[in-house]
């Protein structure tokens, strides 16, 4: 890997013995190596990067660790949402993906990816979208954004086709858009864990 990856950014693995620190019994019967990973927030004094496992249930997640070089694809959020991967997709006709396509219709200033079921089924074409599912999205704001722009994004997003939510990525940690966006503050979820600001671009002292 030339770069380090970041959260939400899905990993493939080159063998299954890759995955380290794993508790949970059952990522042995249902992962193996040809599925991604998904990168979450966390620290490890060994430089691991914190990873996810996803299960064949909704409620079956499992948090463990991988080293760098084992890595042997990335997939971010961003390049799930190139209009041509969307458009190719299989679950095109599926509202989130419908709903992220109408999305690439608009210029935006900044870079935003599809993150959570809906990244994982453009990624890996395992179905596991439904006519219900929510759209997860991601927007990468390593700078101050500017707040009107941000409303004009959110009220696009409450015109989809499907219920969607956006976390904003900050040096710092990422918050959900409309919490900030109606309440001035919002919950910052970081590698140390969570803290309610009004400053998201900004290290807590």
């Amino acid at each position: 890997m030339s770069s380090t990856p970041r959260p939400h950014d899905l990993l493939w693995l080159n063998h299954a013995s890759a995955l380290e620190a794993i508790a949970e019994p059952w990522v042995a019967q249902q992962w193996r190596a040809a599925l991604p990973v998904v990168v979450r927030r966390d620290v490890d004094d060994q430089a691991r990067i914190p990873v996810g496992v996803r299960g064949m249930k909704r409620e079956q997640r499992a948090a463990g660790w991988v080293q760098a070089h084992n890595i042997v694809r990335c997939v971010t959020p961003e390049m799930l949402v190139e209009r041509e991967r969307l458009l190719g997709s299989p679950f095109v006709s599926q509202p989130p993906v419908q709903a992220a396509i109408a999305l690439t219709l608009h210029p935006w200033s900044w870079g935003w990816g599809v993150t959570g079921s809906t990244g994982y089924a453009l990624a890996t074409e395992i179905p596991v979208l439904h006519a219900a599912s929510d759209l997860d999205l991601l927007i990468r704001a390593p700078q101050p954004l500017d707040r009107e722009a941000l409303r004009e994004w959110q009220a696009r997003v409450a015109q989809l086709p499907c219920r969607a939510d956006t976390q904003v990525e900050t040096p710092y940690g990422a918050f959900a858009l409309n919490e900030w966006l109606r309440d001035g503050r919002a919950l910052l979820k970081t590698s140390h864990g969570a803290r309610l600001t009004a400053t998201p671009w900004h290290r807590e002292e």
